[in-house]
């Protein structure tokens, strides 16, 4: 395999479909999904794997999967979540417990297995998909603001770790995507929280694209540790 071998979680899903769609000309994909329909049919650089990212032992069945599909795993982009939305006194520990499985475990349980591989290789990139809810909250967000934030401290640790080893390590921020969650918040909230964001818009996909793929490049090598907030100027 001429080509780096990136595996994205969640591959089904709005925003993960759209950077499948973008890496796909310049990358081996590895596209993940629970359930859903994955969009980019299978080819020689392309397969489609499944896994239920609550459970430790199916991270690792998919890490080992995609190596031994592909020889090798370069980049993974913890991509897959959810939000299970209610107010914090109301919010049962059923939806507490999934969303920090899917959202903080499972990119720690993948990045686990992935490194060795990595380090094999002294060349490695780990990206993960945080929130701008993670930095402001959000009302009903408890159990997602707060698995969010925990995967902004897992990215710096593992930056650390693993600055020595030719693997960065470095999260997105994002802001409001015009794909993916928001197609679940009423358009009355959606007004509402366009209406905060400066540039007056949801964000366009191609922005965190553009931004994922030269992570995955050479060309930010000196580039760990780092959240990079894509959010329209919402926070600073």
């Amino acid at each position: 395999m001429d080509r780096k071998v990136v595996l994205i979680t969640g591959a089904s899903g709005g925003m993960g479909r759209e950077i499948a769609k973008g890496m796909k000309d310049q990358f081996a994909l590895a596209l993940h999904a629970f359930s859903g329909n994955i969009h980019e049919q299978q080819s020689e650089t392309i397969a489609h794997f499944t896994a239920d990212l609550r459970n430790e032992e199916e991270c690792k069945r998919l890490i080992d999967e995609v190596v031994k599909h592909f020889g090798r795993i370069d980049i993974l982009i913890n991509n897959a979540g959810i939000s299970k939305s209610a107010m914090s006194w109301k919010m049962s520990s059923e939806d507490w417990s999934e969303t920090l499985s899917i959202n903080l475990n499972a990119p720690f349980y993948l990045s686990k297995y992935a490194i060795p591989h990595m380090r094999q290789h002294e060349w490695g990139r780990i990206i993960n998909i945080s929130s701008v809810v993670a930095q402001s909250g959000f009302i009903g967000t408890s159990a997602y603001a707060a698995s969010k934030a925990g995967l902004l401290g897992l990215t710096k640790t593992l930056a650390k770790e693993l600055a020595s080893s030719g693997i960065t390590v470095n999260a997105l921020a994002l802001g409001y995507f015009n794909v993916g969650m928001i197609a679940d918040v009423p358009e009355d909230i959606q007004a509402e929280i366009i209406a905060e964001i400066p540039m007056k818009r949801l964000g366009d996909p191609q922005t965190v694209v553009g931004t994922v793929s030269w992570l995955s490049t050479e060309a930010s090598d000196y580039i760990t540790g780092q959240t990079i907030n894509l959010n329209g100027g919402l926070l600073s």
